[in-house]
């Protein structure tokens, strides 16, 4: 039996920063959506409308048909990694990881288990003791993605996580972040500015230009003719 997807819903949101208008409506329902566009255009401002550290003027969020629009986005059922990875670094990976479970660190050892299966998971068993300043940049942000699997969430979002990882770095990260949405079942939305990630790891893409959707499909959509001409010098096809 084929498991129930799940869905976002951006439902005519309208959000102004700064005298500028974005305007997103959409709906996505694939494992795993990648996010391009110019500098500018409005990529993170939607995973931040997302997550809930924005908030539109008009307009609805749904996760799973839920309406987070208003909620906090602590309240949300969604993960973030980003490209600093955000780890603590007076702290152990095991207890940066542990932070996902329980902020004051109360764990249980059904907790410690599940930290150490992530940590598993993601190649950093055994790294439990080892800090952040003693890892390489690939292994931080496995770090990052082990906290995020222990918090449980059916939603993840990435904002550019492999953008300061060499070339093949970030093709092993990526084969990882397929790996584990493939094992967990979860939504991932990633925004990118690399086309070969989009080619690599997108099964849907969104393109924003100048704060609205420009396009939103499959990826061998998004090379076609009648595609944004701006998507397809993105993705170096400019003449299809």
């Amino acid at each position: 039996m084929t498991a129930e997807r799940h869905q976002i819903r951006i439902d005519r949101l309208l959000f102004t920063r700064e005298g500028q208008d974005f305007r997103f409506d959409l709906a996505l329902d694939r494992p795993i959506t990648l996010i391009a566009g110019a500098s500018g255009s409005g990529k993170t401002t939607l995973l931040q409308l997302i997550a809930g550290f924005e908030h539109p003027c008009e307009g609805r969020i749904l996760l799973d048909g839920l309406d987070v629009t208003r909620l906090h986005p602590s309240q949300r059922p969604i993960s973030l990694v980003f490209q600093d990875n955000n780890l603590f670094a007076h702290l152990d990976i095991f207890t940066n990881v542990a932070l996902g479970i329980s902020p004051g660190l109360s764990l249980s050892a059904l907790d410690r288990e599940r930290i150490a299966g992530a940590l598993e998971r993601t190649g950093l068993g055994g790294y439990e003791k080892r800090m952040p300043a003693s890892l390489s940049g690939g292994e931080r942000q496995r770090a990052a993605f082990a906290r995020a699997l222990v918090r449980n969430r059916p939603f993840l979002l990435l904002d550019e996580p492999f953008a300061a990882l060499d070339p093949a770095l970030r093709v092993s990260m990526g084969a990882l972040l397929r790996e584990l949405q493939a094992e967990t079942g979860i939504m991932i939305v990633m925004v990118t500015h690399l086309p070969e990630e989009v080619e690599r790891l997108a099964d849907h893409v969104v393109f924003i230009e100048r704060g609205q959707i420009g396009f939103s499909g499959p990826p061998a959509r998004a090379m076609e003719a009648d595609a944004p001409p701006a998507l397809r010098a993105f993705l170096g096809n400019p003449d299809a």
